[in-house]
């Protein structure tokens, strides 16, 4: 399994959990739900590539990038069973471990959960209201294995529920049926895995925000469509996946060659000259990376800004139009006759648009 965790990043394996019964999706297929144009699982796949090894616990379906996969035993056993299922795969020091459904997860916060672990036991996510988001965090390996042992262990005698317990005050649990022999993790809670462990919190909002009712999936794919800064990166990034494409690049600076392009030369060069700059980057090989990409770039944008410079009233003739001749009238286009029609500028040419 390839990595592409970032210098100075610890390494890391990962755990996502996408074999729940999504009953308040109507029982839907939750990691298929498409959002900004691409599955969840998807999506979330994208935000921890930098892990060593990746495994999904679910039925394996077709991904945008090779994972391990895992299944709990019983199939639909609960998020504790699925994570000790999933943990047998990994060998890394910390474990990151997450839900399948959360649409704008970014690789900027997986890494701020793994430095933000430090000498605890792990670190997560807090939702706007404050409350812990356990799936959506980063542990160590061995505090994993001893909790989820610990509770396995105590699973009889503490098959309980878990509510939140009067209104502001901290959750209670009440004594509930007794769990069946060898029932080990299946159907226990997810809180019994934190409360024991001493964990770093970061309250990002939009990272937690997860999809359990068709009303949050509305409300992601809208947020995607009503951000103009979001929706270029949701495209970016759903292009990348959909080309098998893992490659990061300074979008600023290939917006500003379309600019440029476009301003300077005419509206249909910014598109070809972007092409051609991936296409140049391409040629360099696997060696080149986000290098080739802002070296081609650079060049693309000293040519337009020559040729910008070029057709420059002001300025030296532009590119393509020679001096004027003997007896042409300064400032008519080649061909004009004075008092005649002059050629459109290329930004206003109809055929230009």
């Amino acid at each position: 399994m390839t990595t592409n965790t970032a210098p100075g990043t610890a390494a890391f394996d990962a755990v996502v959990l996408a074999g729940g019964r999504a009953a308040r999706l109507g029982g839907a297929d939750k990691p298929g739900v498409r959002v900004g144009g691409r599955a969840l699982l998807d999506r979330v796949l994208s935000a921890c590539s930098g892990a060593t090894t990746t495994v999904v616990v679910a039925e394996p379906r077709p991904t945008g990038r090779p994972v391990v996969w895992a299944r709990e035993e019983p199939a639909g056993g609960g998020p504790l069973a699925a994570l000790d299922a999933g943990l047998r795969h990994t060998a890394a020091e910390l474990v990151l471990v997450l839900s399948a459904d959360l649409p704008f997860l970014r690789e900027e916060t997986v890494r701020g959960l793994v430095a933000a672990v430090g000498t605890a036991d792990g670190a997560l996510l807090t939702d706007p209201d404050g409350r812990d988001q356990p799936l959506v965090a980063v542990y160590r390996g061995a505090a994993l294995r001893r909790e989820l042992a610990r509770i396995a262990a105590e699973g009889p005698a503490r098959a309980a529920t878990v509510d939140s317990g009067a209104a502001g005050g901290p959750p209670r649990i009440t004594a509930g049926k007794p769990a069946r022999a060898g029932a080990g993790l299946a159907g226990l809670p997810l809180r019994l895995l934190t409360e024991r462990l001493d964990l770093a919190r970061i309250a990002e909002p939009l990272a937690a925000f997860d999809c359990d009712t068709w009303d949050d999936i509305a409300a992601a794919r809208a947020r995607i469509r009503e951000h103009g800064h979001v929706l270029l990166d949701e495209w970016i990034s759903a292009v990348k996946d959909e080309l098998g494409i893992d490659l990061d690049v300074d979008t600023g600076t290939l917006l500003d060659l379309a600019r440029d392009a476009a301003h300077g030369v005419a509206r249909p060069a910014a598109p070809l000259t972007t092409f051609l700059v991936g296409y140049a980057a391409g040629l360099a090989g696997a060696s080149g990376g986000p290098q080739a990409v802002a070296e081609a770039a650079r060049k693309a944008a000293a040519l337009a800004a020559r040729w910008a410079e070029e057709g420059d009233p002001g300025g030296a003739p532009a590119a393509g139009n020679p001096p004027p001749g003997p007896g042409t009238p300064t400032g008519t286009a080649p061909g004009a006759s004075s008092g005649g029609a002059q050629a459109a500028p290329a930004d206003e040419n109809p055929g230009a648009r």
